[in-house]
């Protein structure tokens, strides 16, 4: 056997594993492919015609009987994966390029029409089949259509059977369909593990959410609660009444608070952008936590430079009023928050700069995922706000920070257009 395993046999084997390749890449990308079924065979007819043609025109051996290729095995993996209809045109494929090739031979016909109706007809068994049964058919199934169409072409043509027909129409093919079924089915199982492990991750991202957004709900959902029953207490001062109804409305802000920074994660990014001013928008943002940054001896320092970019002004407001709150918490001690923005080539950079607590390089890595958050009482949404904010318009997000030293984040924007 190892005497007819030369450079032939690889050639005609390559054609085939690349076009099986090519097919699933163009498949993997093109979501066309996978919601209509006739683009998908439209597509496996050509992959599988090609190497049909290509196993003719650069055959295994030419003997003056015929000629030995493995143009069957594209033929059967169309017909099987494909159904008839791939396989009739697949036929059709082959009949011509024999004849342009070598002339037609009404054997040639005979045979592979044969193949075509005994393939069609299992196709529909072959896939139900799990993959290991999937590989015994396929090579049984090839090999007993080498045997049914050299004992019709033996009687039909009294066609002679010689050592080499037999080693590359009957022995190989088999062997080359176990193969390529077994990659095709690889490349298939790959695929769906890939698409079960993204709505898995999409999954567990719902659930994270789901489990930190109900935990940080109820906590002043049973504060108010705890408030509310008090209020029922009979002859309660006024003063205390005041005071109890206060502490319920700072809860009830604080859990608004909460589902406004997820509805604002959670909807889709809004299509109304335009150009803004960066350094006008950030002195909106400083304005707005001035009282806070005061409450907690907190000098800002500005030094904002103009520069333009594009992008929705109130999504922008909210990722820089999340991530200053942030650094402004960082600080409870008091300290300095600087913040800046220059531009730089083409690009408008912003620097937001504290000397608080910092983070560890886990707490870095893990910056703005959607259940973190280094603080006590955060829900980590309003980092996922700030960072979808800054993907959503194109820019980047670098962070440096060192633990009781302080935190500087970097955000760069490309410079919009003039």
């Amino acid at each position: 056997m190892g005497a007819y395993i030369n450079q032939h046999v690889l050639n005609n084997l390559f054609y085939i594993l690349v076009s099986v390749f090519v097919f699933y890449f163009i498949y993997d990308h093109g979501e066309i492919f996978k919601k209509r079924t006739s683009y998908r065979n439209a597509l496996l007819t050509a992959c599988m015609g090609f190497p049909i043609i290509l196993c003719m025109k650069f055959p295994i051996y030419i003997d003056e009987q015929c000629v030995h290729d493995f143009r069957q095995i594209p033929f059967l993996i169309g017909t099987l994966y494909g159904g008839g209809i791939v396989g009739f045109i697949l036929l059709l494929i082959l009949l011509a390029a024999r004849s342009l090739i070598y002339g037609f031979e009404y054997i040639t016909a005979i045979v592979y029409m044969t193949m075509l109706i005994a393939t069609a007809l299992m196709a529909p068994t072959f896939h139900a089949l799990k993959r290991s049964n999937k590989l015994s058919m396929s090579v049984w199934l090839t090999f007993f259509l080498a045997v049914l169409v050299t004992l019709l072409a033996i009687i039909i043509a009294d066609f002679p059977v010689t050592h080499s027909y037999i080693v590359y129409f009957i022995l190989l093919p088999p062997i080359g369909m176990l193969f390529i079924v077994y990659i095709i089915e690889t490349l298939k199982e790959a695929m769906i593990m890939r698409s079960k492990l993204v709505k898995i991750e999409k999954m567990e991202v719902v659930s994270q959410l789901a489990a930190s957004i109900s935990h940080e709900i109820r906590n002043p959902l049973t504060v108010v609660k705890g408030f509310i029953q008090l209020l029922k207490t009979p002859s309660l001062p006024q003063n205390t009444k005041d005071r109890y109804i206060q502490i319920a409305l700072d809860e009830i802000n604080r859990a608004e608070a909460i589902i406004n920074d997820y509805l604002t994660f959670a909807k889709p990014t809004s299509d109304k952008v335009e150009c803004l001013m960066v350094n006008e928008e950030l002195q909106k943002v400083v304005q707005m936590l001035a009282p806070m940054a005061h409450m907690n001896s907190i000098e800002i320092v500005k030094k904002l430079e103009p520069g333009a970019i594009v992008g929705n002004i109130q999504y922008f407001q909210q990722c820089f009023l999340n991530l200053l709150k942030n650094s402004i918490e960082a600080m409870p001690n008091g300290g300095t928050l600087t913040i800046s923005s220059r531009l730089h080539g083409n690009h408008v950079i912003i620097t937001i700069k504290d000397t608080g607590v910092g983070m560890t390089a886990e707490q870095v890595n893990r910056f703005g995922e959607p259940y973190f958050s280094t603080k006590d009482k955060g829900t980590g949404l309003g980092t996922m706000v700030a960072v979808k904010t800054i993907q959503a318009m194109q820019g980047k997000l670098h962070i440096e920070s060192e633990v009781n030293k302080g935190t500087t984040l970097t955000i760069t924007f490309p410079k919009a257009a003039d």
